[in-house]
């Protein structure tokens, strides 16, 4: 979707008045439920109204112009696309138009890809060049109406203030194609001419537009279905804005610790689905090629083990790049180049355990070891995610045991969404109905982006999301852990339906590393045929994604007097049994994160049940507003 769809001529009328700004502030508010920050509605202003008269004046008045453009199953917006109709071919034609006011800019350090805008404070950009040319690739890859069409969208970085002579010459000197070429204010005539290579003049852009706004979008291609070739050949994902801009500043941080036999440490944070695994896969598949001593390491066993079976399908030998957290008590100092660390707010106090060597038992931080064991770690994480005692992977703590060791910390921000269909309103809003936000509890009132249905039983549930898997979808059921685990199977070899709710019951995954009956290994749970008949835990959960997530809210969280509230008793989880270790508090705020994650394990809906009257009577009120029919 986009926030305002015009004719080039329409804008061309209506920009002067304010009317088409204003419409877009009021149209962000309603799609992503909150407002464009001041500088944000500022470059609007200024930048629409030389674009739309570049428009007009090469006689393509009658294009249709989408303005903030959102990426399909991501939040991440194009500043404008152009549809219309291609003058040699006459089909639909399209261009992605990136928008900038720099005046002047230069390369960070003669890296190509990055960029710094003396204007600007912050971090270096990402070469708006290479920024467009992620919108096409990702537009072309996620839009199924272009699947067979890839000649038929192009790219344009406009930097429309840069009028001096030789004021972005160095960005100027960058490999340009289709998908990205760059242009300046003073180029103004050759980008008509390069619009109308592309966009037929007099010829409306009505139907190439609706074509557009109308397509199917082909589901994301899931992280770990392709792993292999991700490491193996070359990349499957598209990495769009800053995700880019974090692989490419990691690159560049590898580049300079080598080159300067120096230490650097990158921490890379983002919400669920805001794309921290892909740019972790990416790093991985770019570093090996590159001949780099490259590792990835996971606090997760569901995680890697998953990983490790899926790379390493056809070339086994990849596995051992899969490693956990505490497999680095007795790395070499900087022996690795780089140390990817995915989950790091998975990270533990110490990587002692009751198996460890007497003579390793040294009380060393783990964040310390991992610090220690390569030239520039990664560690990427989502602080909300902390859901086990002893977890104490953050940005503070981490840079806290940095700047004792003497090493630099760069962080990269990750705003964008990918998860839960792009709606990164749906993300706020389960963090504000669990208290993990300041800003309050509000109602959810849609997003064509993203469903959320609450059930009045678990059998609507199962038989709603059945019902998803029977479309083809995938679906997977999970809850807090409320129930009893039974760890020896039933009489009949089966697995024991422990989680039991009036007459439904079902197991909880399979507890070990075979399967059982189709019942798939823990660790396959969420990714391999056959898990949709068990109930997930978090600990099987976290870190994957499907399209269709159930969610069973036990008694543990609970809807009382306007907020939820822990209920510790009804708890079964045995890592929150020491009460010592872990006081109310503490468990009150890991119970708000587990519920957090396993709200936001959906890739196109969520279904909610609560065990709870109370609560479950509150879910409806609050989503009564939604739209309840479709699937997609």
């Amino acid at each position: 979707m986009s926030l305002v769809r015009r004719s080039a001529a329409q804008l061309h009328e209506e920009l002067p008045t304010g009317s088409v700004v204003e419409a877009m502030v009021e149209q962000m508010l309603h799609s992503a439920g909150y407002a464009p920050s001041p500088s944000e509605v500022a470059s609007w202003r200024a930048s629409l109204p030389v674009l739309v008269t570049d428009l007009v004046e090469a006689d393509l008045g009658d294009v249709e112009v989408l303005l903030e453009h959102q990426l399909p199953l991501t939040s991440k917006r194009a500043d404008v696309v152009l549809a219309g109709v291609h003058p040699r071919t006459g089909d639909a034609s399209y261009v992605v138009v990136e928008l900038k006011q720099w005046s002047s800019a230069h390369r960070f350090e003669d890296n190509p890809d990055l960029v710094v805008v003396p204007a600007m404070a912050g971090p270096p950009k990402l070469h708006p060049v290479k920024q467009v040319r992620g919108y096409v690739d990702y537009l072309l890859d996620f839009t199924r109406s272009l699947e067979f069409a890839r000649d038929a969208v192009a790219g344009v970085a406009y930097l429309h203030n840069a009028t001096a002579p030789g004021a972005v010459a160095e960005l100027a000197d960058y490999a340009m194609d289709r998908s990205g070429r760059l242009f300046t204010g003073a180029d103004r005539g050759a980008l008509r001419n390069h619009l109308r290579t592309r966009l037929a003049p007099g010829v409306p852009g009505v139907h190439a537009a609706d074509e557009l706004l109308g397509s199917k979008v082909a589901p994301s291609r899931q992280l770990l279905k392709v792993a292999a070739a991700e490491i193996r050949e070359r990349e499957q994902f598209r990495l769009v804005g800053e995700q880019q801009e974090a692989v490419d500043l990691v690159l560049h941080q590898v580049r300079r610790a080598k080159a300067g036999n120096s230490k650097r440490v990158v921490v890379v944070t983002g919400g669920p689905g805001s794309g921290k695994s892909v740019i972790a896969l990416s790093l991985l598949g770019e570093l090996s090629r590159a001949g780099q001593s490259v590792l990835h390491a996971t606090g997760s066993r569901s995680f890697t083990q998953t990983l490790r079976k899926v790379a390493g399908h056809r070339a086994p030998r990849v596995q051992s790049m899969f490693k956990y957290f505490n497999q680095f008590m007795t790395a070499e100092p900087n022996d690795l180049d780089v140390l990817i660390l995915d989950e790091a707010h998975r990270i533990r106090e110490t990587s002692v355990d009751r198996y460890t060597r007497a003579e390793l038992r040294t009380g060393r931080p783990q964040v310390d070891e991992l610090i220690a064991a390569a030239r520039v770690p990664v560690f990427l994480l989502d602080q909300h995610q902390v859901v086990r005692p002893g977890e104490m992977g953050s940005l503070e703590e981490i840079t806290r045991h940095a700047e004792r060791l003497g090493v630099e910390v760069l962080t990269v921000p990750l705003d964008a969404q990918f998860r839960c269909g792009g709606s990164a309103e749906y993300v706020r809003w389960v963090q504000r109905l669990l208290g993990l936000s300041d800003e309050g509890v509000e109602d959810w009132t849609g997003d064509e982006h993203f469903q959320l249905r609450v059930a009045d039983t678990p059998e609507e549930m199962e038989q709603f999301l059945a019902a998803r898997l029977e479309e083809g979808y995938s679906a997977r059921m999970s809850a807090g852990y409320c129930w009893p685990w039974s760890k020896i199977p039933a009489a009949d070899g089966g697995l024991v339906p422990d989680v039991r709710i009036g007459d439904w019951a079902r197991p909880w995954n399979v507890p070990g590393d075979r399967a059982v009956g189709d019942a798939p290994p823990a660790a396959l749970w969420a990714t391999q045929d056959g898990g949709f008949g068990q109930v997930g835990c978090i600990y099987t959960a976290q870190g994957f994604e499907y399209d269709w997530s159930g969610v069973v809210l036990g008694p543990d969280l609970v809807w009382r007097e306007g907020r939820f509230v822990s209920e510790r008793s009804a708890n079964r989880d045995p890592d929150f049994r020491n009460r010592t270790r872990v006081g109310d508090a503490d468990f009150d705020r890991l119970v708000r994160n587990v519920y957090k994650v396993l709200m936001t394990r959906g890739m196109v809906g969520t279904v909610l049940y609560s065990t709870d009257a109370e609560t479950r009577a509150q879910l409806k009120r609050l989503v009564q507003q939604a739209p309840r029919e479709g699937t997609a």
